[in-house]
């Protein structure tokens, strides 16, 4: 009835086993300096959707069935924030950060950073000089519709990724993006032996896309929405990822948000890092990871950080020769999960239960069945207002 995965949540420096999968609530500066004695040079391909310095603050959405059309009656939480004294300080933060993920990058490989018009020139001036001018693939237009409060200039309906590569022998499926050729092209050929001044492309086959593409953002995408502000659709990273990479390669994002760069590259057989400071962006992506079956995949939290403990009624945990029965009745419970064999250090994901973002249902029992002799159960939950908590039975 429910996913199966496989989590561990462990410190950065514990030495523990590592999966190929792995998603760490940690700073990305002191993160990724923690990974380059084990990874520099193997990632095959980083996507960076840092913050924009936009100097906004981003809400999110934690209410489940609510109206979409009266955002005055929607249920929020702290979100993320996009705050910058100066342009100076914001290009400190990302300058830095861009130097890593070069470090990181396999010769073969190429990072996209999504940036828009508030820095991306900026940004790019920075990765000229960390990856040579020679190095730019492709500045790509990200084109999408939706209301605007500007009436003092045209509407501002684009974001810009640049696409750098680490070195002249990089991955670009091109096969793998095809896209169909437009009806009135395929008409013009069919009509006419001069269309093309005699070139005849292979229509079937499809052309190579633009380096503009169009994707309606995730507020029109209903069944992918998390509730996670500046969420990117799905398909805009699955055409990243099927162009630069390949199965079982690895996929990293060191500001992950809603997770949806690890999820497109676990459906399409990459293994990923995914990286970020926020601790409700890593419950978002690990609620859609698991949501999506998407497993295993290992969790961690680096030294020093702590989740918000939940201070409010104790939860009931019970168990039968079937299941294991959960409830808190001093909070809305969003997250649960469940170890049946704990050892007091690594928490072992066997089962997880979800409160879907559509629906105000959450299963208050997961079955146990295969469970042989004594159980050392432990239940880890997460409530809509960001706080954890932890609870330990044994038998």
């Amino acid at each position: 009835m429910f996913p199966q995965g496989v989590g561990y949540l462990e410190h950065l420096a514990s030495g523990q086993t590592r999966l190929p999968n792995r998603l760490i609530w940690g700073e990305n500066l002191a993160v990724m300096a923690a990974l380059l004695p084990e990874y520099q040079g193997k990632i095959d391909l980083i996507y960076a959707d840092p913050p924009f310095f936009s100097n906004r603050r981003y809400p999110a959405r934690v209410g489940r069935n609510e109206d979409s059309r009266k955002p005055g009656e929607w249920k929020l939480a702290e979100g993320y924030g996009d705050h910058w004294v100066d342009l100076e300080s914001y290009l400190d933060m990302l300058f830095p950060r861009l130097v890593l993920m070069h470090r990181l990058l396999s010769p073969t490989g190429s990072l996209y950073l999504h940036l828009d018009w508030h820095a991306n020139a900026y940004a790019r001036v920075l990765l000229d000089e960390i990856f040579g001018q020679d190095r730019l693939l492709n500045e790509v237009v990200w084109l999408y519709h939706g209301p605007s409060p500007i009436r003092s200039a045209f509407n501002r309906k684009h974001d810009t990724i640049l696409v750098y590569t680490k070195s002249d022998r990089y991955t670009f499926n091109v096969d793998e993006v095809r896209t169909p050729y437009n009806d009135n092209t395929v008409k013009t050929f069919a009509s006419s032996s001069k269309a093309g001044f005699g070139k005849i492309p292979d229509l079937a086959r499809g052309k190579v896309p633009e380096d503009w593409w169009y994707f309606p953002v995730v507020a029109r995408l209903h069944s992918e929405r998390s509730g996670y502000p500046t969420q990117k659709p799905e398909a805009l990273l699955e055409r990243i990822v099927r162009a630069s990479s390949n199965p079982g390669d690895l996929v990293a994002d060191f500001f992950c948000g809603s997770g949806t760069a690890p999820l497109v590259a676990a459906r399409l057989q990459r293994n990923f890092i995914a990286v970020d400071s926020q601790r409700r962006a890593v419950h978002t992506a690990r609620h859609r990871l698991v949501a999506a079956g998407v497993s295993p995949f290992q969790m961690e939290t680096a030294s020093g950080l702590h989740p918000e403990l939940d201070n409010s009624a104790a939860p009931v945990l019970g168990w039968s020769a079937e299941d294991v029965f959960f409830k808190h009745p001093g909070g809305e419970l969003d997250y649960w999960e469940l170890d049946l064999a704990w050892d007091g250090v690594i928490f072992r994901s066997a089962a997880q239960a979800f409160r879907a973002h559509r629906n105000d249902q959450l299963p208050e029992r997961l079955s146990m069945q295969g469970v042989r002799g004594k159980r050392r159960i432990c239940v880890r939950y997460v409530l809509s207002n960001g706080g954890e908590g932890q609870l330990s039975l044994f038998d």
